[in-house]
């Protein structure tokens, strides 16, 4: 019946409350036992011969019973002494045997169900048991000598007399003493399950919190990505347009006045995502990519991006080779954001005057490869307050199990290339 040899546990220490209703049980326990050695010595029962004196009998039925006060505080040593006494008052005729036979199958159920060492507490149990047969044993072999020959006088069954009734004695104790020990084993591995389970319980509780806090940080990781992205792309395009707009303002005022409508365009764009991504974080019940763009942002819309980049004075390229396909929206989201990034950390960091954008639809995969003829080793998105860029796009990159390649080229600039898996990416969308 044990659930797990292979894992050691002590069952607890009782209660302040069980240990209280153990000393008022025990003491109850003792005042009925002298109560009834009371009224059997009154009534001249000594089963067991002639009675020693008065206030042995009194201790006897005392140091039997009174002992169950502690029965699950120290169940050991309670079994102990009552086994000791239960055979010493048997030894000495004590007359008190009813009381006392209870008291001793109680401290073997509470020493089997309450042991701190359960296997210690079952080897001591299995030794009281044998002291208790062995004790009957000699019991009857003293008797044995001392029958009269007329003590069967009125047997009539098939089995002699004297086999029939030791095999009486030893099958009734065995059941008495065979039934305390097994319920004592299932009160303990009873306690042990209610053990395990609040320990079950315990683990589930802190793994759905710290699936929660998981949660929470993924949530806020989304978010600090999505706003970097929003706001770098068009605060640098606001920038970049700004500074040209100084340039040909006295000189152009016409394509001044264009660089101010691309300006004030790339300002409400951003304001737009902004407004919505504040009302996306009012949502209790938005999860997962929530915060991603709508569908209206995706790698169909890169084009949107360079147009800013022409505006604000550069040369841009952009070609789409092979033949697209359609695409899950995370995934032509998390393209257009990585080519927004590349072209954001362009604009703030690379000095450069040329921009190539090129999208291939291969077999199995979908290529972003932007590439700028700036500084190549300050225009990549590593540039920037702790490399954000770089994070934003290998997390976006990780989440479709693709690959990303951002670096100096050896001809000069900086390359950023991402490849995702089109094919494991299709059959989960």
């Amino acid at each position: 019946m044990e659930l797990d040899s292979s894992q050691q546990w002590s069952r607890p220490m009782p209660t302040r409350e069980q240990q209280r209703i153990d000393i008022v049980v025990g003491t109850a326990v003792a005042a009925v036992a002298l109560l009834h050695l009371t009224l059997t010595a009154s009534a001249g029962r000594f089963i067991l011969g002639p009675p020693p004196s008065w206030p042995e009998q009194l201790f006897w039925s005392v140091a039997v019973t009174l002992p169950l006060a502690w029965r699950r505080r120290w169940p050991e040593a309670t079994a102990v002494i009552i086994a000791v006494a239960f055979i010493g008052g048997q030894v000495r005729a004590a007359p008190e045997v009813q009381l006392a036979s209870g008291a001793i199958c109680a401290a073997i159920y509470t020493l089997v169900g309450w042991g701190r060492n359960h296997r210690l507490a079952r080897r001591i149990g299995v030794t009281v048991i044998a002291a208790m047969f062995a004790w009957i044993g000699v019991a009857y072999w003293n008797t044995v000598a001392d029958l009269p020959e007329d003590a069967f006088v009125e047997a009539a069954g098939p089995v002699p007399p004297l086999l029939a009734a030791i095999f009486s004695t030893v099958l009734t104790n065995a059941l008495i003493f065979g039934f305390a020990y097994f319920f004592g084993e299932t009160a303990w591995v009873a306690a042990r399950r209610e053990h395990l389970l609040q320990v079950q319980a315990e683990q589930l509780r802190r793994s759905q919190a710290e699936a929660g806090e998981r949660a929470v940080l993924g949530e806020r990781v989304r978010i600090a990505r999505e706003l970097h992205d929003v706001v770098a792309h068009h605060v640098s395009v606001v920038g970049i347009q700004a500074a040209a707009t100084r340039r040909v303002m006295d000189k152009d005022p016409a394509r001044a006045r264009t660089a101010l409508s691309a300006i004030e365009q790339s300002a409400r764009t951003a304001i737009d995502e902004l407004r919505r991504m504040l009302n996306l974080l009012r949502q209790p019940t938005a999860t997962g990519d929530s915060t991603e763009a709508p569908a209206t942002v995706g790698v169909e819309r890169v084009d949107d991006l360079l147009a800013n980049v022409r505006d604000a004075g550069l040369t841009t390229s952009y070609g789409v080779y092979g033949d697209p396909v359609p695409l899950p929206e995370s995934l032509s989201q998390a393209a257009y954001r990585i080519t927004q990034e590349a072209i954001t950390n362009t604009l703030k960091h690379a000095g450069a005057t040329m921009i190539d954008v090129r999208i291939r639809y291969l077999a199995n995969e979908l290529e972003i490869d932007v590439l700028d003829d700036g500084r190549g080793s300050g225009g990549g998105p590593n540039s920037g307050a702790g490399g954000l860029g770089l994070i934003g796009m290998r997390e976006r990159v990780a989440a479709h199990d693709g690959h990303l390649e951002a670096g100096p080229r050896g001809g000069g600039g900086f390359r950023v290339r991402a490849r995702f898996p089109l094919a494991r990416v299709g059959a989960e969308a």
